[in-house]
């Protein structure tokens, strides 16, 4: 998959940008987001930091895969993995379509929550996936139990497709298409 990067998108809590992780560089870092508390659905809490570095170097590695800081007003503030479903995560438990784009997000933990930066980031991100012209559809497979992601992508216009087992989890199955997503956030075609 080509890398990302160049978009910048202007919110009333800051502006994001993007720079594809450096698994070394930046493996204490996010070592420190997946490890939180309130990241328990990354399903990483007893990763060492070297865990993590294998992680996001598997990553790197795969052509399938990539993941990227996400800043604001250029800090590192969240964290976004891209995908191609039908070839990670997804293979066999889903009918893949031309144009999908497989999506995690994870925002930084922090002691001064900003009201609506979670929003705020998932729409970026989603900005992001579609300022690709490839991309028709971007996917999800949230926990079921994760009740607070699947609020916020219903926000931006996932919709669920179906209850799926993975190893590690239940997910609901959930998609987006740029229609969609510009119906949901009010955004010019």
């Amino acid at each position: 998959m080509s890398t990302t990067g160049t978009t910048a998108t202007t919110t009333n809590v800051g502006t994001f940008t993007f720079r594809p992780l450096d698994p070394l560089t930046d493996g204490e870092l996010v070592h420190s987001w997946v490890t939180h508390p309130k990241a328990a659905f990354w399903l990483m809490q007893h990763h060492t930091v070297a865990d993590v570095e294998r992680e996001y170097m598997a990553i790197a590695a795969n052509e399938h895969h990539d993941a990227f800081i996400g800043l604001r007003d250029g800090k590192p503030a969240f964290l976004m993995e891209r995908y191609d479903p039908s070839k990670v995560e997804l293979v066999g438990l889903y009918d893949a379509q031309p144009g999908d784009v497989g999506m995690h997000f994870l925002v930084a933990p922090t002691d001064t929550p900003v009201h609506g930066f979670t929003r705020a980031v998932i729409t970026a991100v989603m900005a992001e996936l579609f300022a690709d012209p490839a991309t028709e559809r971007v996917v999800v497979e949230p926990d079921v139990r994760n009740k607070a992601v699947h609020a916020l992508n219903e926000a931006v216009g996932f919709e669920i497709v179906e209850k799926i087992a993975k190893p590690e989890k239940d997910a609901y199955l959930s998609v987006c298409t740029r229609e969609q997503f510009h119906a949901a956030v009010g955004a010019d075609r």
